[in-house]
Order: structure tokens, then sequence, then C-alpha cells
């Protein structure tokens, strides 16, 4: 098998199931064959910061569990009355159909099913997310598309000016996803917005879904994953949004963020200057009293890293660790398989991270491939840091390096609200690099 891969960073298609789950009272219902799912809930849940199934993931997950009958005769009878029973048993205020490669292959069709009890009056949604479509990544915008289709709606009304949708990482995929969601809406609102954060404890739910075409824009925060989707809503509501390729981390880059959306927003500036002086003066304290440390122990620290991971982490930690904290990237490798047609603009984030460095974007998806491009980077005698995930651990090891987990999987830390995004998670995420740096693993 030429195409197949070694160690995947990803899940498949219909780990967009996923996607469903993060949203509060939301309940994703497989029509797959057994273990899809679970396989999902391995690799992008349990196996990636053990987050935990939630409310309907993980094992209370409804699934079809196609067999051979339901793949010569037909998987629609037995899925209709899964839903039936989820819809009984289940209080949930949404409930997500979606398609493993089986269903898809014999031509289920969901969407005439979710179709019938729309008509019904039930909050039914059908995603098509057959593996074969690609990752987890490419159903995470199929499920978004589908849910606004088919259960938000259409909309002319007012618009409320002030009110964003936060488009950014991918629940459950980006390990440190609730965290810094929370972040993010937190430094938004701090600079005056009100948020529709969409996903995880500090969303409102399904309600908040509804109002989506009432912001008055869509800012999404991310390299690639979900600019079809701003594109989807711009076609479909006229709503203008706002891309920003990289995440925030640190002052610098939290507060010309916070600055470029006030600016597009066109809303008064008073109350966003007000909150970046004071986060930034909280920040820069922090700074200082590291600074000390820093400046006294340099020798023995890591001056060179390499950063394995997607798209929207790798190029958010290496702009920190280069333009704020001096540090050289040396080998900079993106897992998350991002379409051709956005590959050039991803590399030319890594131009002029700061004065005269800029880096070399490798777009690598086999983990066999990853690992020997890590062994063979140029340390030069620095202590090896590598900010990956658990499938960079034996080439850590090899090099007698620090691994910083920060992207799928993570199997040797427990993930509960950790970020570090933005001003706070810019500081936790130089604890976690420097106590291990001190301190070893």
């Amino acid at each position: 098998m030429s195409n197949s891969i070694l160690h995947p960073h990803y899940g498949c298609a219909i780990g967009a199931a996923y996607t469903v789950a993060a949203i509060p009272k939301a309940v994703p219902i497989a029509n797959s064959g057994p273990g899809c799912v679970d396989n999902q809930y391995c690799m992008l849940a349990s196996g990636n910061g053990f987050q935990g199934a939630g409310f309907a993931g993980g094992g209370a997950m409804p699934s079809a569990n196609l067999g051979e009958k339901e793949i010569v005769f037909g998987g629609i009878p037995r899925l209709d009355l899964l839903v039936k029973s989820t819809l009984k048993i289940i209080d949930g205020d949404l409930f997500v159909i979606l398609s493993g490669c089986s269903s898809e292959l014999i031509g289920d069709d969901i969407v005439a099913l979710a179709k019938e009890y729309q008509e019904k009056g039930k909050p039914v949604v059908a995603v098509e997310a057959a593996g074969f479509k690609g990752n987890n990544l490419v159903g995470h915008e199929l499920a978004l598309e589908a849910i606004i289709d088919q259960y938000v709606g259409d909309y002319d009304g007012e618009r409320t000016r002030g009110l964003i949708n936060v488009f950014s990482e991918v629940p459950y995929f980006n390990t440190n996803w609730r965290g810094d969601l929370i972040e993010l809406k937190r430094v938004l609102e701090g600079a005056g917005f009100e948020v529709n954060i969409l996903f995880g404890p500090q969303s409102a739910g399904v309600s908040e879904w509804k109002t989506i075409p009432k912001a008055q824009f869509n800012l999404l925060v991310s390299p690639w994953v979900g600019l079809s989707t701003v594109e989807y809503l711009k076609e479909k509501y006229g709503q203008d949004y706002l891309h920003i390729p990289i995440l925030p981390i640190g002052e610098e880059a939290t507060s010309g963020f916070l600055r470029q959306v006030v600016e597009f927003a066109g809303i008064d500036k008073e109350k966003s200057e007000k909150f970046i002086a004071k986060e930034a003066d909280e920040y820069y304290y922090f700074l200082e009293h590291f600074s000390e440390f820093f400046s006294e122990y340099w020798y023995g620290l890591p001056s060179r890293f390499a950063t394995v991971g997607d798209s929207a982490y790798n190029i958010a930690v290496t702009k920190f660790l280069a333009g704020q904290i001096g540090l050289i990237p040396i080998k900079q490798i993106i897992t998350d398989n991002p379409p051709q047609k956005y590959r050039a603009g991803i590399a030319k984030l890594y131009e002029n991270l700061s004065e005269g460095i800029s880096a070399e974007a490798l777009f690598i998806e086999d983990g066999y491939e990853v690992e020997k491009e890590v062994e063979n980077a140029p340390f030069c005698g620095s202590v090896p840091l590598i900010i990956g995930s658990s499938w960079e651990k034996d080439a850590a090891v090899k090099l007698g390096g620090l691994l910083i987990e920060t992207t799928t999987p993570v199997t040797e830390e427990l993930v509960i609200n950790r970020s570090y995004i933005g001003y706070k998670g810019a500081l936790s995420l130089l604890e976690k690099i420097y106590t291990l740096t001190v301190g070893g693993k």
C-alpha cells in the first residue's frame, strides 16, 4: 500500500462526531460500522489529553453498528429505529447523524431520513462524513456547514453590532481547545465584544448557534480550517469575515490581535485599549520575574527548537518562541494535511518570524518520516526542544531532548482546561517548557 502512512496525527472525517459532542447538549449519532467512532474517541479524546467523553461522546454515543445484514439490504431501517430510540432516551437539544464509510458506500440516504424528522419538528441534522472524504478537519467543516444549513436555517433580519462568531480550534482535535476558547472569549469580551464561542463550557449551546446569522461578522482564527465555513456564511447570510491565520500567544501578538479585530469591527477603542493596558501590565510583571531566571540560567537552556503538529498550533508556537523568546526554529513540520490550495499561504506565515529569522514549513503526514526529520534536525549541541505530540517521544528520548506535548495525540499528560494562547496561556507555556528544562521529565 504505497499510500499508507504510519502514526498519523489526526482522525478520519467521522471524527466530526466530536465537533458535535463539543456543543452543549448536542448528540452525535453514528451510522457506521462498529468501532469507527470508538477509534475516533481513542485518537481525539481519550488518547489526546484524556479529555473525557462528555454528555454524548465515548460509550454514550449512539451508533447503528452496521453489520453484514445492513451492508446487503441497507442500513436506513436500523438507523431510523436508532434515531427514534435516541430521541426518547437522551435529553438533547440537537441530534446529528454522521455517516461512515460503509454507510455511504451502500448508499444510505441519511439526509433524506433527517429531513423526515425535521418536517416533524425534530432537531435532527445529517452529515455525510465518510472517512474516505478526508481527515477529521474536513469532517469538522462538513459538520459546521450541515448544522448551519439544516438547523440554523435562513435569516434576513437585523445584525447585532459588536456580536461576533468565533471559528478557531477544532474541538477535541486541538488538545487545549477548551482552555484556548475560554481565553479567546475572555480577551474578546474584555475588548468590548459579545462573543458566540459555539463550543465548550462557555457556549450557550444550540441557542447560541441560532444567533449565528445575527452576528456583525465572523472571526476566523486559524490558518485554513474554517475558511470554507466563513465563506459559506458570507454566501448564505451576506456576513463579512475577518481571517487572522495565527493564534495569538503572548502580549505582543494578543494585543495586536485585539486591535485588528476592533479596527475591523469599527467599535469604540477606549474599552479595548484600557483592557489591553491592564493585561499587558500584568503580563510583563510576570515576564520580568521570569527574565531573572532566563538570564541567569541561559547557558543550559534550549536555544533551538522543532515544532511538529497541526497548522494552527505549529505557526502560533513557532512565532511566539522565535519572535518573543528569541529561540531559533530549525524544523517546522505540519502534520494536518492542509489542502494544496492553502499550503503556499501557510508556508508564507513562517517568513520574518522575527528580525532576520524565517523558517521553512514542511508538510509531512507520515509519523515515521516526521521522526526521522526530528532526529536529524540541527540542534547543534543545544538541548533539543521538541514541541509536538506523543508520537515524537522516541525521537526526544533518542536525542536526550525535551518534549512538550501540544498536539494530537497526547498520551503522557492529562488536559483539563489548559491554555497556551493569549496573555495567560503564553505564561503557562513558558512555565511548561522551563519546568522541564530545569527538572527534566
